[in-house]
């Protein structure tokens, strides 16, 4: 990818920010419009577009067009989280030489994030920053297309009524992304809070691209950690529980000393609990997804977690 910066800490959201600034762009919203010649009305002033059209909303990812070419979501690789494929933008305050931002998601394979400021109808994409995962195939073929257009200048357009709205943003040199609004009720059924839900731990991942790994851990043994608003974590490592502080803050948890209880543990559960003792030892970088957290250190260590499954 020509400009994109490849991080090695982490599947993670990364920390930065998006400044969404309005700046008297003109973006039509979807609503018929009428010619002075059609029945006699004067045409609509085309709405202007304010950030808070595209920040705060999850944007699936529909197609990324390379020369005139379309090249969809490869939404039939079940290998990957293709159907978590989310893209977002927040506003916040920059941050000086720090590489990614809270400006961005996944396409199904890496995490990556931008600084982002809207001027106009341009948004302008910087210090856009990726994991290393890899994931080959046509997922990752999609992904190289999207990061190559999500950088730089990118002129903004932005159609359809609140919830089926579509958000098209193209390059400097012709290419485009197209992206889908989320419907509001899906996501707010299907995703939980960082804080206060028990998050399950089932993988742990080790190192970056093509030599990047994943291990699912063994049947029965079941990590598990939970954040809380006062700034504490507890949680157990597969045999004894932990609990101790816990410093959540623009895409980061660090870890302070962490106590536990001190049972003999034995074979698998007891490895695990080693992993887990060493990765929560300082800070790591985070990505909070609908009901999937992500955890990786600047090591490029890292582990999956779950919440439970909705109750039906």
């Amino acid at each position: 990818m020509k400009r994109t910066t490849r991080m090695k800490y982490a599947a993670v959201a990364l920390v930065g920010t998006v400044v969404l600034a309005a700046c008297g762009t003109e973006s039509g919203d979807g609503s018929d419009s009428r010619s002075a010649g059609d029945g006699g009305k004067a045409p609509e002033t085309p709405r202007t577009l304010k950030a808070s059209d595209i920040a705060g909303v999850e944007w699936v990812p529909l197609k990324v067009t390379v020369k005139g070419k379309d090249h969809p979501l490869p939404t039939d690789e079940k290998q990957f989280p293709v159907d978590e494929a989310r893209i977002t933008f927040k506003p916040g305050a920059a941050e000086p030489d720090v590489f990614g931002g809270d400006s961005g998601g996944t396409v199904g394979c890496n995490s990556f994030g931008a600084d982002a400021k809207l001027d106009g109808d341009t948004l302008k994409i910087t210090d856009l920053a990726a994991t290393q995962m890899g994931c080959l195939g046509p997922v990752q073929e999609f992904e190289n297309r999207f990061l190559d257009v999500f950088d730089g200048s990118l002129k903004v357009a932005l159609k359809g009524r609140d919830g089926s709205r579509t958000l098209t943003l193209t390059s400097t040199d012709g290419d485009s992304i197209t992206l889908r609004e989320q419907k509001k009720d899906k996501a707010d059924a299907k995703a939980v809070p960082l804080k206060g839900t028990k998050w399950t731990i089932d993988t742990l991942t080790s190192g970056t691209g093509d030599d990047g790994s994943a291990q699912s851990l063994p049947e029965g043994v079941e990590p598990h950690l939970t954040l809380a608003e006062n700034g504490t974590v507890s949680g157990n490592y597969g045999c004894n529980t932990f609990r101790g502080k816990a410093d959540v803050k623009s895409g980061t948890i660090e870890f302070g000393r962490l106590s536990s209880t001190k049972m003999a543990c034995q074979g698998k559960a007891r490895k695990t609990e080693l992993a887990l003792i060493d990765f929560f030892s300082g800070k790591v970088s985070y990505q909070h997804k609908d009901r999937t957290l992500t955890l990786t250190n600047a090591s490029g260590e890292g582990l999956v977690a779950h919440a439970e499954p909705e109750k039906k």
